[in-house]
């Protein structure tokens, strides 16, 4: 549902909106909308987004699904906090944060999930490994990773665990901006976006 900083139903919220900290990356726009359309979000859907950071995806799928039950999971507690005032910012009321390193922290969380998202980390293994049996059939996990060591955990574990309908994107974004008196197209940093489900 749209809220007073950004009254559309279109996600693609712009980056500039969002609070941030130095230090903590942000998930640009362009690669959060290939996310979101992967995740395929249902209007009640309960999504897990794992490795949080400020919260950008949390917060779209907040205002996309009014009826859903975010988790966002974050292990650091100044980043925790910065994820609840983005949601407050953009008043988001169906989000809860939970502080704690996955995926030790995930055994505590009440309900099985539609989908979850996993942004980055190095134990994405065993996150996909205990994520995997509490996601509900069918269900849809994203996994994301800025470097090939991370392509190749998060294939592999999604080979082991037997999921079906893979798909690896290479995000390609660039932007224009201005430096000195020209324009020019600046790069931001490719990430490679997995997908696949869980099927029985």
């Amino acid at each position: 549902m749209p809220c007073q900083l950004w009254p559309y139903t279109t996600p693609g919220i712009t980056d500039d909106l969002f609070e941030g900290l130095p230090g903590i990356p942000m998930t640009k726009r362009e690669v959060r909308l290939l996310i979101l359309s992967q995740l395929r979000l249902k209007k009640d859907a309960v999504f897990w987004d794992i490795g949080a950071g400020t919260g950008t995806i949390s917060v779209e799928v907040g205002l996309l699904c009014p009826e859903g039950r975010i988790v966002a999971v974050e292990r650091d507690e100044e980043v925790a906090a910065l994820i609840r005032r983005n949601c407050d910012r953009f008043e988001v009321g169906n989000i809860q944060v939970i502080e704690g390193n996955a995926p030790e922290c995930l055994e505590a969380l009440a309900d099985s999930p539609d989908c979850v998202c996993i942004e980055g980390g190095r134990s994405v293994r065993e996150i996909l490994t205990a994520v995997w049996p509490r996601l509900r059939s069918p269900g849809r996990v994203v996994a994301i990773a800025s470097n090939l060591e991370g392509l190749y955990a998060i294939s592999e574990s999604f080979s082991a665990l037997q999921a079906r309908n893979i798909e690896v994107v290479q995000s390609a974004v660039n932007r224009l901006e201005k430096r000195g008196i020209h324009q020019t197209f600046a790069a931001a940093d490719p990430l490679f976006v997995l997908s696949a489900e869980k099927l029985s």
